[in-house]
C-alpha cells in the first residue's frame, strides 16, 4: 500500500511513516519544515529507512499539491495532518490560520478528488470544533473537573461550536472533509482527536502540554500552570492513534462520510497537574517546582472524549495506560535531550 501524509514530518506524521515503513508499506511525506523539530524528525525517519521519499511542500500552494499528487501518485490513502496547531497562534494571526487550516485542507481535498486513484482520506481533526461546551454541567471531584452526569464524555453527537480562529479553521476543514464525500463520493473520514502525546513530540508551552512539561521539567526551564491545575484532559498515546488510522483505512468502505472522536476516553483522563505532576515526578524521581498564573481565555475545565464509535465500528481500543506513557516519554526526552532545543 502506498500513502500520502502531509505534515508528514511533524510528531504525528513522522510516526506514522515510520510504523508504515515498518510494515513494508511506502509513505511519502509531504511538508513545509516549518514545525519545530520536524528537520530533525525527518533527517531520523531517513536515517531509519534509507530511500524514503520526500516532497517539500506547502499545502497553502494549490500548484504545489497538485504537482506533489501527479508526481508520486497513485495513493491508497491520504493521511492529512498538515496543520496550525496552536490556539494562541491563530488568535495573534488568524490570516495564517485559516490559510493552513482551512484553505491548505481545500487544497490538499481537491487534489486528492481529481486524483485517478479515489484514495482513502482520513483528516485529522480536533476537539476544540466543540468550543467551550457551556451547555454541560462540571463539578469538583476528588481533586479534578469532571462533567456533571456525563462519565463517558462527549460523544461525536455534541453541537459543534467553533470556539477561537483555530477552532473555526479546523471546524471548517472538518466539514468540508465531512461534505466531500456525501457530495462527491469521496472515501473521507474526520477524526475529531484529543491531546495526543509520544516520541519524537517538540512540545512548547502553547501546544503539546504533556511533552512540554516533561521537556520543561528534564531541561530545568520554568513551567507555568494556568488555572488551578485541576483541569482534565484524556490522553492518546501516538502509537494508538496510529492504530486508529489504519483501521479507518483498512474498513474505509464501510466508515467513509463518519465522524470518530480519537482520544484516550475516560479511563486515560487525566489532570493537566494535581494528578499529571505527581506521575511525572515519580517518573523523574524528583521534585518538579512551578509557578501558577490566571486562566487562560478559553481553557476548558474538562475536555474528555466518547470513543465508544470508534471502539464500536473501527475495531479499535486505545492500549497504552497514562503511566506507562508518562514513563516512556520522559525516556525519549532524557535520551534525546542533545536534539531538543
Amino acid at each position: 500500500m502506498r500513502y500520502l501524509i502531509t505534515g508528514g514530518a511533524g510528531f504525528i506524521g513522522i510516526n506514522l511513516a515510520d510504523r508504515l515503513a515498518s510494515l513494508g508499506r511506502e509513505a511519502v511525506i509531504l511538508d513545509n519544515l516549518s514545525r519545530r523539530g520536524s528537520e530533525k524528525n525527518l533527517a531520523w525517519f531517513q536515517q531509519r529507512h534509507p530511500g524514503a521519499e520526500f516532497h517539500q511542500c506547502d499545502v497553502r500552494d494549490a500548484a504545489s499539491v497538485d504537482a506533489a499528487f501527479r508526481r508520486y501518485a497513485p495513493f491508497d490513502a491520504v493521511i492529512h495532518l498538515a496543520a496550525q496547531v496552536a490556539v494562541t497562534t491563530s488568535v495573534t494571526d488568524p490570516r495564517n490560520d485559516f490559510d493552513i487550516n482551512a484553505l491548505g485542507t481545500f487544497n490538499v481535498l481537491e487534489a486528492a478528488r481529481a486524483a485517478d486513484c479515489a484514495p482513502a482520506f482520513i483528516y485529522a481533526s480536533t476537539n476544540k470544533v466543540y468550543g467551550g461546551m457551556e451547555h454541560i454541567g462540571v463539578v469538583e471531584q476528588n481533586g479534578r473537573y469532571v462533567y456533571d452526569g456525563l462519565p463517558g464524555g462527549i460523544d461525536e453527537d455534541c453541537p459543534l461550536d467553533f470556539h477561537s480562529p483555530y477552532g473555526c479553521s479546523k471546524g471548517c476543514a472538518d466539514q468540508y472533509v465531512r461534505d466531500y464525500a456525501r457530495i462527491y463520493g469521496m472515501r473521507s473520514v474526520v477524526f475529531r482527536q484529543s491531546a495526543i502525546y509520544g516520541p519524537r513530540q517538540f512540545g512548547v508551552e502553547d501546544q503539546g502540554w504533556v511533552a512540554w512539561f516533561t521537556i520543561a521539567a528534564c531541561k530545568n526551564k520554568p513551567i507555568t500552570i494556568y488555572g488551578d491545575g485541576k483541569q482534565v484532559r484524556d490522553l492518546l498515546w501516538v502509537g494508538d492513534l496510529v492504530d486508529a488510522y489504519l483501521a479507518a483505512v483498512e474498513r474505509i468502505d464501510a466508515v467513509k462520510g463518519r465522524v470518530f472522536n480519537v482520544g484516550g476516553g475516560p479511563e486515560k483522563s487525566i489532570s493537566v497537574w494535581t494528578e499529571f505532576g505527581p506521575m511525572l515526578e515519580r517518573a523523574l524521581g524528583r521534585e518538579v517546582p512551578v509557578s501558577w498564573s490566571d486562566w487562560r481565555p478559553g481553557d476548558q475545565k474538562v475536555c474528555m472524549m466518547n470513543i465508544d464509535r470508534a471502539r464500536r465500528d473501527l475495531g479499535w481500543t486505545p492500549k497504552v495506560g497514562v503511566e506507562e506513557g508518562v514513563e516512556r516519554i520522559v525516556e525519549w526526552v532524557k535520551n534525546n535531550l542533545d536534539i531538543i532545543d
